[in-house]
């Protein structure tokens, strides 16, 4: 689409600024984001006609969002990506199949919405290498929720493209849209600007009392100015004739298109309203529909009166004058039209809309009506349209006249709701369904339902009984939902943190321990075996549980899955599996394994809803292994990917990534934040991390008392997390602070749960934590046999912590030449990964033995961001810009912007010389991405 004519625009110096500054962006080969922001008719949408009209020697493209109650998915993506849809062929295999099932131009599995969105942002990018792309949005808000959702994802990842987004959003209604992009506010005119636009409207001249008054009572809105006085004489206005009234300045302008359009000829008024009705705008489908009421088409003085343009598609003068005619129209007129356009819908081509139309004709219940609309849910589903779906599925609830089928259409559409996150919608369609006569699984989910509600409201442990409750109904009845929402109940448990009581993950274990009685529906699949497994453990402890685990481990992780449903059912399991494997199994190789498989699945289906989730995981295992730099990559990435998809940023891992790396202001400051937040939402896990972090950060600055607090807060507790690394750091802390009783009591626990481990880690930590207990001989030993385990698992960063201690018990037995050895060993490994706190702990002692140690230069990776030394790691392993771009949910264009500035940081000229500058960094510590 070419650029526009240009507007007529009185003001708007600064936004007009911003506008040409942005366009000066696409221009420069950068992106650019701009949200327009004000109530309604305050000029917007002319703002959007003036930046489509300046950008010569750019492409444009337009959607329009129509407040109708319909969503259809991926509607309004499908106007902006049409002029580009052609080169589709050349996206990604993926990409392609996820963008063409959700148009529905091919069948396939329900696309993720994240991966349509890379492919937009990838259709969008590969038209800008030809000139730069501007794509614009009016009324943004009212987009259908999957086309909104997957814009706001293409918004957040652009960066280096020649790509520009300008979008107009209504406020209040579209507060929540778009929200956290760069924004410019649109208010009324200023008073001279105002005064100019109203002397243009209005015949004679007016004076200059009565141009201030016009111009207080419209606030300077230019709609307002035009449409309330345009055509009044100014002998009208001075004689207050249009004094101000009490209404809200829309509600006037909206009154008076009503006014406008109430005065047309018959023919013309159900010409505009079978307009209004139908949101698509084709010229052709609304002739049919006035031919099908008998209408003789006549757009002239609809025209003449200014409120709508009839061409190859119909747009009206604003969406209160759209609104105006159709809240006008009486609810007969209204179904007649609605039932008009049903006929008019090509049946085959635009089931969907015909079956909305069909429905909006209905003046009662009607199962025909109804039956259409699941149909058109179902087909939202299989597109990914899940908010479409749901919408689809409330209006057929409405219109279902049987109330046992209208009861499970209620379930259907709150689930639905749910899963797009409508959370008050979901809660009022869990409460029609509760008015119905539902049978026993029914009304399990629909308790299950109230408990996940209530779970993504608020982490605290009010949800796992419920969802214990809703998971012993859904058992009893015989369904296999029953095991997935045990899975929930044990999730929601293991968040809250603790072992015992009614909430506990012990009671949720148990219980779903108890489901696999005689005659129980079983699964047999990896997943479930490892569930069975996970159970056990939880519930009767690791003696049982262990072994049950690590038994299920290899067919987990090496479990075959045959489609996406089946990858995201395996994704959900493995934070359950991973926490099961890092707290209670010590399997440090199992966690690496499944995180590093689990990070894989999710980038290749899409799945950004949990892959942040799973990063975090990985950065743990960077955390241990003792590579803090490859930690943080994952971290930034997770929060960046968590924002872009409107989720909070993931304070467990900057809260872990900090204390290892001995930073105390800024963990101070964390921990302080965290504590606020776990006490106020009941967030006992996070209360438990805070205190096994606070612990690792001042055991690391030797400030043992401050260590032993905090550990002592966590090991006291009933928790489920956390608890045994919370025993090595109090262990540690309360040999320092001379308190033997507290330590030797702290490491009876941690033995009873190493023990029936038996992993290097395991044994590892166990005997470096009775080594602090220990004297002469045995001490030497059980140092010796810790730094050997520990390494056998390759946990560097407790290796390092071995070696800290063994030396420093070596100095204290004057053995300094030995300790020297050990020391060194340590500050090298806690300055590679880099550990500043244990770092200085170790130089420290190095230097009572006589050892000056300079102060270490600065590693060539730390001069990177940690995206750009995520993207230099995977270029110097071979990757192309469109895989490592496809990899991190980039544009290759914001890929080989970063490298530029790689290249730049580290002094190089090209990816060919990355492998080689990369392997200096981090003391050869490996890259782990």
């Amino acid at each position: 689409m070419s650029a526009s004519p240009l507007p007529h625009l009185v003001g708007r110096v600064d936004e007009r600024a911003t506008l040409d500054e942005v366009l000066a962006c696409v221009r420069r080969g950068s992106s650019a984001v701009c949200v327009l922001r004000g109530g309604a008719g305050v000029g917007k949408s002319v703002l959007l006609d003036y930046v489509a009209a300046q950008a010569s020697g750019i492409t444009v493209t337009r959607a329009l969002g129509v407040e109708a109650d319909m969503e259809l998915a991926y509607a309004g993506l499908q106007q902006l990506c049409a002029p580009f849809l052609g080169q589709a062929d050349r996206l990604p295999e993926p990409q392609r199949d996820a963008l063409q099932v959700a148009f529905g131009t091919a069948a396939g599995d329900p696309p993720a919405r994240f991966l349509v969105g890379l492919a937009v942002l990838t259709l969008l990018t590969r038209a800008s290498e030809a000139r730069p792309v501007l794509v614009v949005v009016d009324d943004a808000h009212w987009l259908d929720r999957a086309s909104l959702l997957t814009l706001e994802f293409v918004a957040r990842r652009l960066l280096a493209e020649s790509v520009a987004l300008v979008a107009a959003v209504r406020d209040p209604e579209g507060s929540a849209a778009l929200a956290g992009l760069d924004e410019l506010r649109v208010d009324g005119l200023d008073p001279a600007s105002a005064g100019e636009l109203i002397d243009s409207a209005v015949d004679g001249r007016l004076e200059a009392r009565v141009r201030d008054r016009v111009v207080a009572e419209t606030h300077g809105n230019p709609l307002a100015l035009l449409e309330l006085y345009r055509g009044r004489s100014a002998a009208e206005l001075s004689y207050g004739l249009d004094a101000t009234r009490p209404e809200a300045v829309p509600d006037r302008v909206e009154e008076d298109f009503a006014r406008r359009a109430g005065m047309l000829p018959s023919a013309t008024r159900s010409l505009l309203l079978v307009a209004a009705a139908e949101p698509a705008g084709d010229t052709r489908l609304l002739l049919r529909a006035a031919e099908h009421l008998g209408v003789v088409p006549d757009a002239a003085p609809a025209k003449a009166a200014g409120l709508v343009e009839f061409g190859d598609a119909v747009r009206f003068r604003h969406p209160l004058a759209r609104s105006a005619v159709y809240r006008s129209a009486n609810p007969a007129e209204r179904r007649a039209v609605h039932s008009a356009l049903a006929w008019a819908s090509d049946p085959v081509h635009d089931p969907d809309r015909r079956a909305w139309h069909a429905a909006q004709a209905c003046d009662g219940p009607d199962e025909e009506a109804a039956d259409g609309l699941e149909r058109a849910a179902d087909r939202a589903r299989r597109r990914g349209g899940i908010a479409a779906e749901a919408v689809l599925l409330e209006r057929a609830t409405d219109l279902t006249p049987e109330p046992d089928r209208r009861g499970r259409r209620a379930l259907t559409a709150a689930e639905a709701h749910f899963s797009a996150a409508a959370l008050d919608r979901a809660t009022a369609m869990a409460t029609v369904a509760d008015l119905c006569p539902l049978d026993a699984t029914d009304r399990a989910r629909v308790s299950r339902l109230r408990a996940r509600v209530l779970f993504a409201r608020s982490r605290s442990d009010e949800a796992a009984p419920l969802l214990l409750d809703a998971a012993a109904q859904l058992s009893a009845a015989g369904s296999p939902l029953a095991r997935e929402t045990y899975l929930e109940a044990i999730s929601a448990a293991v968040f809250s943190g603790r072992v015992h009581g009614p909430a506990g993950v012990a009671a949720a274990a148990t219980a779903a321990t108890a489901a696999r009685r005689p005659g129980a529906a079983l699964g047999t699949s990896p997943s479930d075996s490892l569930l069975d497994a996970i159970a056990t453990l939880l519930a009767d402890g690791p003696e049982q549980g262990v072994g049950a685990v690590r038994a299920a481990l290899g067919p987990f992780a090496h479990e075959e899955l045959d489609g996406p449903e089946s990858t995201l059912r395996w994704l959900l399991l493995a934070p359950v599996a991973l926490e099961a494997f890092f707290h209670h199994a010590w399997d440090f190789v199992a966690w690496d394994e499944i995180s590093a498989r689990a990070v894989r699945l999710a980038r290749g289906i899409g799945a950004l809803g949990v892959l942040p989730t799973l990063l975090v995981y990985t950065a743990g295992v960077d955390v241990f292994h003792g590579d803090l730099d490859a930690a943080a990559r994952k971290i930034e990435e997770a929060d960046v990917i968590a924002s872009a998809t409107g989720n909070a940023p993931f304070t467990y891992a900057s809260l872990v990534l900090t204390a290892w790396r001995g930073e105390e202001r800024p963990a101070l400051a964390l921990f302080d934040d965290a504590r606020t937040r776990a006490t106020r939402r009941g967030e006992a896990s996070l209360l438990a991390v805070t205190g096994y972090v606070q612990g690792v950060l001042c055991n690391g600055l030797a400030r043992y008392a401050d260590a032993l607090d905090a550990s002592r807060a966590v090991v006291e507790h009933d928790g489920f997390n956390f608890v045994g690394l919370s025993l090595i750091e109090n262990v540690e802390a309360a040999v320092r602070c001379g308190e033997p009783h507290q330590a030797a009591s702290s490491f009876a626990r941690l033995d009873a749960l190493t023990r029936v481990a038996d992993t290097g880690w395991a044994r590892g930590i166990r005997a470096r934590c009775r080594a602090l207990l220990s004297e002469g001989d045995e001490a030497d030993r059980l140092y010796r046999a810790a730094i050997e385990h520990l390494d056998e698992d390759r946990v560097t960063a407790e290796v390092a912590r071995a070696h800290l201690l063994y030396g420093e018990w070596l100095r204290r037995e004057g053995r300094r030449r030995a300790a020297r050895e050990h020391l060194r060993t340590a500050y090298d490994l806690f300055a590679a990964m880099p550990a500043a706190a244990f770092a200085e702990r170790a130089r420290r002692e190095l230097a009572a033995t006589g050892v000056k140690v300079r102060a270490p230069a600065e590693a060539i990776g730390a001069r990177l961001t940690p995206q750009e030394a995520q993207i230099a790691a995977l270029a110097a392993e071979g990757m192309t810009n469109p895989t490592i771009g496809a990899h991190l949910f980039l544009s290759p264009h914001t890929v080989e912007w970063h490298l530029r500035k790689v290249y730049t940081k580290l002094g190089i000229g090209s990816r060919r010389e990355l492998a080689g500058v990369l392997a200096l960094t981090a003391g050869g510590t490996p890259a782990r991405v």
